[in-house]
């Protein structure tokens, strides 16, 4: 194998940071590879626009088949995003021969077993690690590094957007919006927020790794799912006073057979390892049987770490191809779904309500949950200034899920009680 030639579909950030390094470090990577590396084609949808780094303007082209059907093309680097058109780019270029890599986490979460299906019938590599968690190599870990031991249970801050925003309302006393507002500026934040800020980004991301932990085709219908747009700087203060720190989480855990997959803020106890990454950070903990706990934490997103991620899975198709052996490590679920019941999970759980100040309130609250059965952990209790109404903020032991939430229905509805909220706490 003298040469491999690549086709790029896309030129965007991510795009132009693999051509990057392609370019800078051309002789270590082809060292590396034991070939030839060489750059046939890039889609784009401009030719004549201004590029961040020097490219032969003829790589170029407005026409994705050239790309797809050239059969000088050995490996295609998928980086349009979206879904239904990178769907169609992918599913045509397997059944061409050609090797895939990309970094579409949402095209992955809704096709990813269909397409390695394909990728496995024709015999072609599909490598996706860049889809969750950017420059992380956390997708390599669980399969290769992880491969001989059992994982239990895994706790993911895979969204860097909903972690920046977090970050600036707990450490710089910013409001939801204002720390939105700065997201976008910065350009963590897209114009239309929806998919980091109601979860659906970290709930992709979870299915993928549910895949590849357990074996087991979680869909996105299976991840039970909120966003952040309910949590208030008053949430974060009080959950500090408690000493707990907010963060949009995204938890997959097997027990007995039963899966259960959920993204949802979250108070970690501030000395938990996930509880100090801070703004557009990512970091993933994992507990498994034989190492334990161990946690993967860097940049999740970005040129330069979404780009490594991208070369590296590249170098791992190059490798594949001298030997023989593409799509030989095709991973698929082998197991049956079994989720796990509300009424068999079990949790800590915090609870911020306004109560009226006024004598006999207080006894009302820990009646409640005397007779649900429920015990607390800890609790503060302040006076709002100015008003007949006090702050009370409760952790309660672990209870069960179903029995907490018909006990906070109940709860909501005693005449002592103006308003009331709560949140999943994670154990330390």
């Amino acid at each position: 194998m003298e040469k491999v030639s690549i086709g790029l579909l896309g030129f965007g950030t991510v795009g132009t940071g693999v051509v990057r390094l392609l370019t800078k470090d051309r002789e270590r990577l082809e060292e590396r590879a034991g070939c030839k590396i060489h750059l046939e084609k890039v889609l784009v949808r401009n030719k004549n626009r201004a590029r961040k780094v020097l490219i032969d303007n003829r790589k170029l082209t407005t026409d994705v088949y050239e790309i797809l059907d050239n059969p000088e093309i050995n490996v295609i680097i998928e980086l349009i995003g979206g879904v239904d058109q990178a769907y169609r780019y992918i599913l045509r270029a397997l059944k061409n021969k050609k090797n895939v890599i990309t970094a579409n986490k949402d095209l992955m979460a809704s096709y990813g077993e269909e397409l390695l299906l394909e990728a496995r019938a024709n015999q072609c590599d599909l490598y996706y690690e860049a889809s969750v968690a950017g420059g992380i190599p956390i997708l390599r870990t669980l399969t290769d590094s992880l491969g001989a031991d059992r994982i239990q249970k895994m706790i993911g801050i895979v969204n860097g957007t909903t972690n920046y925003i977090l970050s600036k309302m707990s450490g710089d006393g910013l409001s939801y919006e204002k720390a939105l507002a700065s997201a976008q500026r910065l350009g963590f934040a897209e114009a239309d927020p929806t998919s980091d800020v109601e979860g659906l980004d970290a709930a992709r991301k979870m299915v993928i790794l549910s895949h590849l932990a357990y074996s087991i085709p979680v869909k996105l219908d299976d991840v039970k799912i909120k966003g952040i747009t309910d949590v208030t700087r008053e949430d974060i203060v009080f959950a500090q006073k408690l000493g707990y720190t907010i963060k949009l989480v995204g938890i997959s855990e097997v027990n007995n057979g039963d899966i259960d997959v959920r993204v949802e803020p979250t108070l970690l106890p501030d000395g938990h390892p996930l509880a100090a990454v801070e703004n557009e950070n990512n970091a993933i903990y994992v507990y498994s049987s034989a190492l334990g706990e161990t946690m993967y934490y860097g940049a999740g997103a970005g040129e330069g770490p979404t780009a490594v991620s991208i070369v590296s899975d590249l170098l791992a198709v190059l490798q594949n191809m001298a030997l023989g052996v593409t799509g030989n490590h095709i991973f698929l679920p082998k197991k049956e779904l079994h989720a796990r019941k509300d009424n068999l999970v079990d949790s800590q759980f915090f609870v911020r309500m306004h109560i009226k100040d006024e004598p006999g309130s207080f006894s009302k609250l820990t009646d409640l949950f005397r007779e649900q059965n429920i015990s607390l952990g800890k609790l503060y209790q302040e006076p709002i200034p100015g008003r007949d109404i006090a702050e009370v903020a409760i952790v309660t032991h672990v209870t069960n899920k179903v029995l907490f939430e018909k006990s906070f229905e109940i709860l909501k509805q005693l005449d002592v009680v103006v308003n009331a909220k709560y949140f999943r706490v994670e154990r330390g």
